[in-house]
């Protein structure tokens, strides 16, 4: 049976009936916790011992006690004891189980009333007449016979045990407060049954995202309480709002401390549709983007919501980029310009509230923002055959480890009839080796090297540089005498010149040598070397061993091409 604790008349006559009797005596066993300082035990048998009763705080229609014997071979055999108001017994409990220490079976120095015994009200079938504190007192007794009688061995707390629930409140878009609420209730010693506890203050504040002063809800007639409105705009739901609730009593019917902390999760926002679009899905750093967008309202036939903000943001997925807030107009569309800026997380664009009340799924889009790139080069050449080699590193130019989604292409331009012309390509694929090199067949002229925007990297170029040799070749070649004797000997000849300050000029005293390719083979044998003369003719003598084709060859020094190898040479018939 559940006690009624509103303040009625008809409780007020029972309280009193049930009490009259040893009003006196209960409240000088009054105590202001659940368990006090017990008396003395007897000295008449000081080898058994009773410690101090104590009330179970959970269901307060039970306790326990320890009991123990300093005799020899003696063991606690009995232990019983007697719940009383006064000098009047209420309970007389003859035995009290004891509890086995799980940790140690031998030891059994603990007793308690069992659940199957639990003492109630007289209204529920018990014998305790009413709610209030009672004097225990225990008898224990061991196996030599010794005993021992602890008078006021501790305090039966047969009062409510205060039980709160608290719910923080659920603010509205139209109506932005929190109400912090609950229930309080008495759990009763015995039946279990919950009492609501009429015209009860309980302690309400909010903790944060500002601690506020405490506020009192007082309790109506079911145990509820509401606290009076408390203010929740957006950003305290960004914040995090917490609220504290607690009751408190120590009177003849209620004992105990409750308390709980809640933190305000659930709101209730207007929901609402937006569409975005970006005027772009590539920026450079600096460039401008437009987002725009519109924001309706599906529950009124997509009517334009008006003078409601959005954010608007550029940048990836830690919300480091640039961004603006910026409100509807009167037909609910919105405009935001935003100057993108380069970083390791600053692709992709992202539209969405800024007022936790207003709902809506985050707008988002495809946006590549190039980091800046940097091309270097570490060495140029231009080869004696015709082959420009350039090497080089491709890097971002502030970050120091970016990612490379895809590779990264970079080529090798040359300046021809007043544009750049791309004749070598290479590719570099991480930050860790980005090392590049290109080769083309080129005779010289202006060079630079280039990467073209991607959506990863943004443009760069190296400075245009000049790689200059000057071009030779062989004139008037002449091999006799023809035909020539198995045996004998032939003499090539020729002119080596080279092509400076716009025209063929004799080339002296540079290193020529004589090479022979036999009849049916397609390779070259050097056969004689020798230099040009001051006015660059060559004269060079081998020995025949066979049909074929003789030539004179010169190969560049740091200044000059070879002689082209293409040029052919002079056929001649051994007999």
């Amino acid at each position: 049976m559940r006690a009624d604790l509103r303040p009625s008349r008809s409780l007020t006559a029972r309280l009193t009936a049930r009490l009259t009797a040893g009003l006196a005596a209960a409240a000088a066993l009054a105590a202001t916790t659940l368990a006090v300082t017990a008396g003395q035990a007897s000295a008449a048998d000081p080898l058994v011992g009773v410690g101090r009763a104590v009330t179970d705080d959970a269901q307060r229609g039970i306790f326990q006690v320890t009991a123990w014997t300093d005799a020899p071979q003696a063991r606690i055999t009995r232990v019983s004891a007697k719940v009383r108001q006064g000098d009047t017994v209420l309970v007389d409990i003859p035995t009290l189980p004891v509890v086995p220490d799980p940790w140690d079976p031998s030891v059994a120095n603990l007793f308690r009333l069992p659940d199957t015994a639990v003492l109630k009200l007289v209204e529920d079938g018990g014998r305790i007449p009413a709610l209030g504190t009672y004097a225990i007192d225990v008898t224990a007794t061991d196996s030599l016979g010794n005993k021992v009688t602890r008078t006021d061995a501790g305090q039966l707390d047969f009062r409510l045990r205060p039980e709160l629930t608290f719910d923080p409140g659920k603010p509205t878009y139209a109506d932005r407060n929190a109400r912090p609420s609950g229930t309080l209730v008495g759990i009763q010693p015995g039946s279990g049954d919950r009492v609501p506890l009429v015209g009860r203050p309980v302690s309400v504040e909010r903790l944060a995202p500002v601690k506020t002063a405490a506020q009192q809800a007082v309790t109506d007639a079911a145990g509820r309480f509401t606290a009076a409105p408390y203010p929740v705009p957006s950003a305290d739901l960004e914040a995090g709002t917490r609220f504290h609730a607690a009751f408190t009593d120590d009177s003849a019917e209620v004992h105990g401390t409750v308390e709980d902390y809640r933190d305000l999760s659930v709101w209730v926002p207007r929901k609402v549709a937006v569409t975005a679009t970006a005027d772009k899905k590539r920026a450079l750093s600096g460039q401008t983007v437009t987002i725009s967008g519109r924001m309706t309202d599906p529950a009124a036939a997509n009517a334009p919501v008006a003078d409601h903000p959005v954010r608007v943001r550029l940048g990836g997925p830690y919300g480091t980029g640039p961004n603006a807030t910026v409100r509807t107009s009167a037909d609910g569309r919105f405009t935001a310009r935003l100057v993108a800026a380069a970083g390791r997380y600053s692709g992709g664009w992202t539209v969405e509230s800024s007022d936790r009340y207003v709902d809506f799924p985050t707008r988002s889009g495809a946006l590549a923002i190039p980091l800046e790139s940097r091309t270097d080069l570490t060495s140029i050449r231009l080869s004696a055959d015709g082959r420009v080699t350039v090497s080089g590193t491709f890097r971002a130019r502030y970050e120091t480890d970016p990612s490379f989604p895809a590779a990264q292409f970079v080529r090798l331009e040359q300046l021809v009839g007043g544009g750049w012309k791309a004749i070598a390509w290479a590719s570099v694929n991480s930050a860790y080796y980005n090392d590049f090199t290109l080769s083309a067949a080129s005779k010289g002229g202006w060079f630079r090297v280039r990467h073209l925007t991607t959506d990863d990297f943004a443009e760069s170029v190296t400075p245009s540089f000049r790689l200059t040799r000057l071009d030779t070749r062989i004139v008037s070649l002449n091999a006799g005498p023809e035909p020539v004797a198995k045996g004998g000997y032939v003499t090539v000849t020729g002119g080596l010149q080279h092509y400076a300050d716009f025209n063929w000029r004799a080339y002296a005293n540079a290193p020529v040598v004589l090479q022979f390719q036999p009849r049916g083979s397609t390779a070259w044998k050097q056969m004689a070397t020798g230099r040009s003369n001051a006015s660059g003719n060559v004269s060079l003598k081998a020995k025949v061993t066979g049909d074929g084709t003789w030539r004179i060859r010169h190969y560049g020094d740091a200044k000059h091409f070879n002689t082209p190898a293409s040029a052919g040479g002079d056929y001649v018939d051994m007999r």
